[in-house]
């Protein structure tokens, strides 16, 4: 039998293509990218398909779409709600919904069919739905915010200590009471759907009949609370029963009732806090019969205070045992001695259904070691870097106060805990999370209110040594797809890669995180820094466009650096929240145009691009405001964090001026801008702009260009600015020669073979060196293990990126954050260069995507997966001498350009063929540029490198 099977195999495979069935199928299709969503609230969304093809060449030629009010129709070909006829087009992304107007809470199915380069149409995708969200405030049903009544706690943990390092000596303060609320609901017929809408002022959860409903944690996303707020929508069918039902709510702090920290720091102008907690809920009830009911909170619902006695999302919680509840969200339960709860009126303008994905509790880690601290308290190494919180399970007597100190380092000695990292002397509280035992047996607990940045915890009240049945570690965070894939020969090059995700993945908790400890904010520069790494890696789409609302609804007025009368609308530092108030300069405030940016070139979708033109065209003109006489824009916060920088006891390690940094980036934004105004036809601030651009790169080489001395090199006067300017374009022609052997020189000779870069300079660095012909210089650079280098990072023994670039063990302890993800953003290099795949800007989101990846002398292979909204780019190489073998696969609708060297092009072989015989059989597949035009289909080229 597998003789004839393989030699079936031999016969198959001497058929020619053209006459072999092939075969066409749908993987992938979702509705405003995801996959049937219950909650959205886009008046005309978008749909996308992928396709599982055979062959070679394979593309899509024409669509119809199908839209129906139920599932029946669309099983008899009726789309009674939109059927968009065939459409000629090659476009399999982002079809915008052109049907009638569509109805809030109203569930639809849809389904597609292709047709392919020779005409011929596919059987119709499986059967997809979605559901419209509530579409404005006014679908409520009359729900009312509820909150507490009145604060009646009475444990004595219910205080903290709160000491900033500007502060003498600590003060007691205590959180806003988390609320506890619950109403019985009583039905007599068969229930055939229920929904339940939240929305929380305050992170939540929801009980049905004494279970928590889904797995969320930390619902909902942060948001400037009083502009945008979330809900999220929970299927509730299957926990209803007949008869009476009862829903509970647990209502903590989170962001939006954060009233303790930072409130003494110097640059927050405002109460941090928005206000007390404050909940609404509608449940939509349908039954079997047809008819409707809707539950709605209102003042008739009970609350009352319980043993979540302090909750602060960077202090920790505070459980006391001594208080629950017993069963108090189940049917029956005595609530007598509950209040009824209040209504309230909280400012907020606007509730949208979060779209993003939610905080779920992702992995646990148990301990890998247990030791005593010299306190004489347990210490428990994790071994990773992550955040989120502690499980504990205990059997203490009643009254035992079992407090844990979460910390990311030991002292130098390893002898305790170093918490100077996560930043207590800056937000005014330690990291600790404190239970209060009732006694009586196993008792397990964890928080529901706040998470940490930790890898150790300080573990005093215990009787006996704690292992990994008394405490485990649990990670918390935005529950963010993992798509993406690198791995090479160089172990510690895939060491990088690992810390990197590491580094992301515990910084994304609804917005993209600076660190997850002691500031937890979104600032606009970090976010920018990582975010093309991140999108090599992750499903990202809706996760920036809700930023890019925070990035919107935190915008202020301010006037222009030429203080005219007109008035600008200018994002802040920090999105969303109320950490400081000051302006965005220059360098953090052009995220506002980099993420539309990069989401356009990631996933070929322009809505984002649209959606915020207007808003970016004002940003735009407000930094021109800033031109001096000269034309440099006089603007910005520099390349942060480069080796050995300090703002107050070592500035001058920043060796790029702040100003030549932030006009690299207006630079590359103009030409950001002068694309936005082609897509929105914008024909007139087109040209505009691209006069602008123009003027920016005639000054910023006038001012900035400069000789190395005692060479005949030139550069900008630092490798931030010498490498920035290469990667934007900035230099002319005839001097790049020059200036790329400055920036050799100076890693070379000036910093003997070392990075003197911070988390902008070095998101380019080693891409740049690799253009250019230097990619052993950008894996030297990259692996050395002396400082400063991300090698050494590693060899220190760090699982997350550090903020900052010391000589640790130089230093009494580790100050400053050891987990920032503006430090991952090098790792597009990764995929960028030795994977070797960038999307093309003329057909975005890999509809054309560039395959040229270097071959450093000490690796020996590189494999990249590629997410795409077409299906996986793969690219795998190997090198043995100079015979290079690699297996690329192309995504159906889609075209690779592979480039290649005149000397590689006339060595190449491809699935077998030589090239002459490749070109002859398809001659559209040579471009003047030295490029293969590769159709979708798998391919193994193997050819001649020769450097």
């Amino acid at each position: 039998m597998m003789m004839i099977r393989f030699l079936l195999f031999l016969f198959i495979g001497c058929i020619p293509s053209h006459l072999v069935a092939q075969s066409l199928e749908f993987s992938a299709l979702t509705c405003e990218s995801q996959v049937n969503p219950i909650s959205i609230e886009a008046g005309q969304p978008s749909f996308s398909w992928m396709m599982n093809a055979s062959g070679f060449d394979r593309e899509q030629t024409a669509y119809q779409i199908l839209v129906a009010s139920d599932s029946a129709s669309l099983f008899v070909g009726n789309g009674d709600i939109w059927n968009s006829g065939k459409v000629s087009s090659s476009n399999s992304v982002d079809i915008s919904y052109k049907g009638d107007s569509l109805v809030p809470k109203q569930k639809y199915w849809w389904k597609v069919r292709i047709w392919d380069e020779s005409g011929k149409v596919t059987n119709w995708s499986m059967i997809q739905r979605f559901q419209m969200g509530l579409m404005g405030t006014q679908e409520w049903g009359g729900s009312k915010w509820i909150s507490l009544r009145e604060d009646t706690r009475t444990s004595q943990y219910r205080f903290r200590g709160y000491k900033t390092g500007a502060m003498t000596a600590p003060i007691q303060v205590t959180s806003h009471a988390a609320g506890y609320f619950r109403k019985e609901f009583q039905n007599s017929k068969n229930i055939k759907d229920a929904q339940a809408y939240v929305c929380g002022l305050g992170y939540y959860e929801l009980f049905v009949n004494g279970e928590k409903t889904g797995d969320h944690v930390l619902d909902p996303a942060p948001s400037n609370y009083d502009q945008q707020a979330y809900y999220v929508v929970y299927d509730i069918s299957d926990k209803l029963k007949n008869g009476k039902n009862a829903f509970g709510i647990i209502l903590g702090n989170g962001f939006y009732g954060q009233n303790i920290s930072w409130k003494n720091d110097p640059e927050s102008e405002r109460d941090l806090s928005y206000g007390t907690p404050a909940v609404r809920l509608m449940v939509d009830i349908t039954y079997d019969d047809g008819s409707k009911e809707t539950l709605i909170s209102d003042g008739s619902w009970k609350e009352s205070t319980g043993p979540i006695v302090f909750d602060n999302i960077y202090g920790g919680d505070t459980y006391d045992a001594r208080y629950e509840l017993g069963d108090w969200s189940q049917v029956g339960y005595n609530d007598s001695e509950w209040q009824q709860t209040k209504e309230v009126r909280p400012a907020v303008t606007k509730i949208s259904a979060q779209q993003i994905p939610p905080i779920k509790k992702l992995r646990s880690f148990k301990p890998e070691r247990v030791f005593k601290a010299s306190s004489g308290d347990w210490i428990v190494d994790f071994g990773q870097n992550i955040a989120g919180w502690i499980h504990l399970t205990v059997d203490e007597k009643e009254g035992t106060v079992i407090e844990s100190i979460a910390t990311e380092a030991l002292t130098q000695d390893g002898t305790a805990i170093f918490p100077g990292s996560t930043g207590g002397g800056a937000n005014g509280m330690k990291q600790m999370y404190r239970y209060i035992c009732k006694g009586g047996g196993k008792e397990s607990w964890e928080p529901k209110f706040s998470y940490h940045g930790f890898r150790y915890v300080q573990v005093s009240g215990l009787t006996s040594k704690p292992n990994a049945e008394t405490i485990q570690a649990v990670m918390v965070a935005t529950d963010i797809e993992n798509k993406g894939y690198f791995s090479s020969s160089d172990l510690l090059l895939n060491k990088m890669h690992e810390v990197s995700k590491w580094t992301i993945e515990g910084n994304i908790h609804g917005i993209p995180e600076d660190c997850p400890h002691r500031e937890k904010c979104g600032w606009l520069g970090d976010a920018h820094a990582f975010c093309e790494y991140a999108l090599y890696n992750y499903e990202m789409n809706n996760f920036y466009e809700k930023y890019m609302e925070d990035i919107r609804t935190q915008m202020r007025p301010v006037k222009g650096g030429n203080k005219t009368e007109k008035t600008f609308l200018a994002p802040t530092m920090i999105a969303p929240g109320r950490r400081t108030s000051s302006i965005a300069k220059l360098d953090w405030g052009v995220a506002t145009m980099y993420l539309p940016w990069y989401n356009y070139v990631y996933y070929g979708d322009s809505a984002m691009v649209k959606e915020y033109y207007e808003e970016m065209k004002v940003l735009t003109n407000y930094y021109l405001t800033f031109k001096d006489e000269n034309g440099v824009v006089q603007n910005g916060m520099g390349d942060w964090c480069p080796p050995r920088w300090d703002r107050r006891q070592n500035p001058d390690a920043m060796e790029c001026p702040p100003l030549v940094s932030a006009n690299a980036y207006f630079y590359d934004v103009l030409g950001i801008m002068e694309r936005f105004a082609k897509i929105t036809n914008d024909d007139i601030y087109r040209s505009e702009i691209a006069r602008e651009q123009e003027e920016i790169k005639r000054a910023f080489n006038s001012q900035f260009l400069e000789a190395v001395p005692g060479t005949a090199h030139k550069w900008y006067g630092s490798q931030t600015a010498t490498v920035m300017a290469l990667q934007f374009g900035m230099v002319p022609e005839s001097e790049i020669s020059a200036v790329v052997n400055g920036l050799v020189h100076d890693i070379t000779v000036g910093k003997n073979g070392h990075h003197s870069t911070g988390i902008h300079g070095n998101r380019y660095i080693y891409t740049v060196l690799s253009k250019y012909g230097h990619e052993d210089l950008a894996y030297e650079i990259l692996t050395t293990p002396t400082f400063p280098s991300q090698a050494y990072i590693l060899n220190y023994g760090f699982t997350t990126w550090p903020e900052r670039q010391f000589e640790w063990e130089k230093m009494a302890g580790l100050t400053n954050s050891l987990n920032h993800p503006m430090h991952s953003g090098f790792a597009a290099y990764f995929f960028e260069s030795l994977g070797g795949v960038k999307s093309s800007y003329d057909a975005p989101g890999y509809k054309r995507f560039v395959v040229n990846p270097v071959f450093p002398a000490t690796l020996t292979r590189t494999e990249v997966v590629i997410p795409t909204r077409y299906g996986d780019i793969r690219n795998y190489w190997k090198r043995e001498e100079g015979d290079v073998t690699m297996w690329l696969t192309v995504p159906f609708n889609t075209k690779a350009l592979l480039k290649l060297t005149e000397e590689e092009l006339a060595t190449f072989t491809i699935n077998g063929q030589t090239g002459e015989e490749f070109l002859q059989e398809h001659e559209e597949a040579y471009s003047s540029n030295q490029e293969l035009v590769l159709g979708s289909g798998s391919y193994k080229v193997a050819y001649k490198h020769i450097k």
